[in-house]
């Protein structure tokens, strides 16, 4: 529905095969606001506003929001670190579901880093007991464990867990680094999750099949074809600002049997017809994302220019679908100032409106 969300949901999208809205993603922002605006109108009559009731309730509503009619299970991932003050209300939100749906009905599953120690070589637990400690003092207690490690978990690990932790042993997962997240299905069901789960929450359900996602896994392994496109950013530092892009782009390559490499192109870089024509010469495809402020802007402009030019296949994303308006106007209408309003509220030829 065109929201900006957390860029775990493109991955719920593509492993769920589902078509997620905005309200899928919720924010401690939405909350607090959500419950300043109902304090505002009245509708708490007067009260004094606290995290317990009024934000715990806001955050299971959201949650119970999702279970509509054509919905079996609501699955609810809590980010960040147990312990952490921002999660907080979101964990004591959780820990009250229970209450309201019935025991019988939530699964708690608790994701924990089980580090190697090289000079000792051993993998230590003591993380993931102090994590579920910290869990079950504010009243959660994990159903299930999921172990991440870079190497494989003994089944001597396993019982420690359980025993240390109180969580069947079957319900001790190993989750070892796998070459590519869409391997993690297969990882996870050799482990017995799925059905541990659906065994607890009593639902009842036919044998996996399996088909569709070999043949996804195949086109992940076995590519027959490569490309590289261009990703021309300003925050190409931190390349998990552009995650989301470039998983989209990874899925869209699996669908035509292609194996896509992100070259990483630094807007400023891209000024100059030389500059960008040393940066971009050997690229298949160009993709310039969305982005904020003026810096950068002539970079990508000179990407799209040359793109344009050479005839290389070019995606604009938000920003960069109106730095293409821009540089079409420049260069090809003659508008030499054409600009967005957002970055130069003084042209003459403002093709690009802020929105009101």
């Amino acid at each position: 529905d065109g929201s900006e969300t957390d860029l775990d949901i493109g991955h719920y999208e593509r492993f769920l095969d589902r078509n997620l809205h905005g309200s899928a993603n919720i924010t401690t922002g939405q909350i607090y606001s959500a419950v300043i605006a109902k304090e505002r109108r009245g509708e708490y009559l007067g009260e004094t506003v606290q995290v317990i009731p009024h934000i715990t309730n806001q955050i299971k509503d959201a949650i119970k929001a999702m279970a509509n009619e054509d919905v079996d299970i609501v699955i609810t991932e809590i980010g960040g670190t147990v312990g952490d003050i921002e999660s907080l209300p979101f964990l004591e939100a959780a820990r009250q579901i229970r209450q309201d749906v019935g025991r019988d009905n939530v699964f708690y599953l608790h994701v924990s880093l089980v580090p190697y120690m090289g000079p000792s070589g051993e993998l230590k637990t003591k993380p993931t007991q102090h994590s579920v400690s910290a869990l079950r003092s504010i009243g959660i207690t994990p159903d299930a464990i999921v172990l991440r490690s870079d190497r494989q978990i003994p089944e001597s690990v396993k019982r420690k867990i359980s025993l240390m932790c109180d969580v069947e042993l079957a319900g001790v997962v190993a989750a070892m680094d796998a070459p590519s997240i869409y391997d993690i299905p297969k990882v996870l069901y050799a482990e017995g999750l799925d059905s541990y789960v659906v065994k607890r929450l009593g639902i009842k359900t036919t044998d996996v099949v399996w088909g569709e996602w070999e043949d996804l896994l195949n086109k992940v392994h076995n590519p027959k074809h490569e490309v590289t496109v261009a990703l021309v950013g300003k925050y190409i530092d931190l390349p998990d600002a552009y995650l989301s892009v470039t998983e989209a782009l990874r899925a869209g390559g699996f669908a035509n049997f292609a194996r896509v490499n992100i070259k990483w192109v630094a807007s400023d870089s891209c000024v100059s017809d030389q500059q960008a024509a040393e940066s971009l010469a050997d690229v298949d495809a160009i993709c310039v994302p969305g982005g904020f402020g003026v810096r950068g802007i002539e970079g990508k402009l000179g990407a799209l220019k040359f793109a344009r030019e050479n005839k290389i296949p070019t995606l604009g994303l938000c920003l960069g679908l109106q730095c293409m308006v821009i540089e079409a106007s420049r260069n090809l209408a003659g508008l030499k100032d054409a600009n967005s309003a957002e970055f130069d509220d003084k042209t003459s030829n403002p093709v690009i409106s802020t929105m009101s």
